[in-house]
């Protein structure tokens, strides 16, 4: 007898920030959960989540979540007062929060979130330190990433030849 076959795919990836890596150059990566409720639970387990515009704000010594948008399923209850765009506490040690804390304000750091995803059945957020790229640094960028690739072309077809 044959066994179905589930539709739930493999990955533990919620949601990407794929624009992060273009308009920042990110040093430092760090982990945290996220404060959520159940309405958002839900949700986020249909992918209902943006975090392509949202960053990580440090105030009065803990870290948020801010600009993240977690759309309410129509399903959920009347009595809950669903707000997608709320700030979502981010669960992080001390020390890594004086680490952050210091970057931010000492260094001029900004704190930029990359991804979502499951951790068996928490949900965490990927996030690094960076500082934005001006428009030449991403032209630069550019060129060096089309010259790689135009370098494995060359290369390959000098393979060939011999």
């Amino acid at each position: 007898m044959a066994k179905k076959k589930s539709k739930q795919s493999n990955s533990n990836t919620i949601a990407l920030n794929k624009k992060a890596r273009h308009n920042y150059n990110l040093t430092d990566k760090f982990e945290g959960g996220m404060s959520l409720q159940g309405w958002e639970v839900k949700s986020i387990r249909t992918g209902k989540v943006n975090i392509s515009d949202c960053f990580v704000m440090v105030k009065d010594g803990e870290a948020y979540l801010v600009g993240s948008e977690i759309l309410p399923l129509n399903a959920a209850s009347s009595h809950v007062v669903c707000d997608p765009t709320r700030d979502r506490k981010l669960l992080l040690n001390r020390r890594e929060l004086d680490r952050l804390i210091g970057a931010v304000e000492r260094d001029g750091y900004s704190l930029i979130a990359t991804a979502m995803y499951w951790k068996q059945c928490w949900v965490k957020l990927e996030f690094y330190l960076g500082k934005g790229k001006k428009s030449h640094d991403k032209r630069a960028d550019i060129k060096d990433r089309e010259w790689s690739i135009d370098k494995g072309r060359i290369m390959k077809n000098k393979n060939l030849g011999k």
